[in-house]
């Protein structure tokens, strides 16, 4: 009987658990956004890009399968002047003609305690590939999760204003990225498995 109790209990624990796993994997774009700071002149100065695609899977428990995926239309820039936006999408800035997106993807997260992740990760920008690091905080409500974060890069590293734009009085070399990113958790994720009759 007391082999047969410990058994129970074992099973309860494992549905509990089963229960209680959530991945979150559906972004919901229109609450996100990818901003961006900057200094011209010595002018703190901000934007944002109104297009973008992401994906994200993500399991607290399961750190070592978290994938996150963020491709930013270039052409989308928005930097409060359309004067600005047009200049930037010419060659010696973005080059969206041959280079239309800006990549970001995922190579490894690890916790840094208290909700708050370190993601590490490829970023793609005018076919130039460097490693960038972010920290990122969590905030769950309900079934979403929050993720917000930040990393500096140099422009001129990605060719980014070239020419007379590598003046830097101008326009600084360090570009701050932001990215707030709202997902919801999978609709079964978060309900236990059952066995079909």
């Amino acid at each position: 009987m007391k082999h047969f109790k410990n058994m129970a209990f074992c099973a309860l624990l494992l549905l509990a658990c089963d229960a209680s796993a959530i991945e979150y994997n559906q972004v919901a774009l229109n609450q996100s956004a990818v901003t961006f700071g900057f200094r011209q002149m010595g002018v703190p100065m901000d934007g944002k890009f109104g297009k973008f695609a992401a994906q994200v899977a993500f399991d607290p428990d399961k750190l070592a399968s978290a994938q996150a995926r963020i491709d930013v239309t270039l052409a989308s820039v928005d930097s409060g002047s359309s004067e600005a936006d047009q200049s930037v999408q010419g060659k010696l800035w973005f080059d969206t003609r041959s280079y239309p997106l800006a990549s970001f993807v995922s190579t490894s997260v690890r916790p840094l305690g208290g909700n708050r992740y370190q993601v590490t990760g490829k970023l793609t920008i005018k076919g130039k590939t460097l490693d960038v690091t972010s920290p990122v905080s969590l905030t769950v409500k309900g079934n979403s999760a929050q993720f917000d974060g930040s990393f500096n890069i140099k422009r001129l590293s990605y060719g980014v204003g070239i020419g007379e734009w590598t003046d830097l009085d101008t326009v600084a070399d360090d570009i701050q990225i932001r990215f707030h990113l709202v997902v919801l958790a999978s609709p079964s994720s978060n309900q236990p498995k059952r066995k079909t009759p």
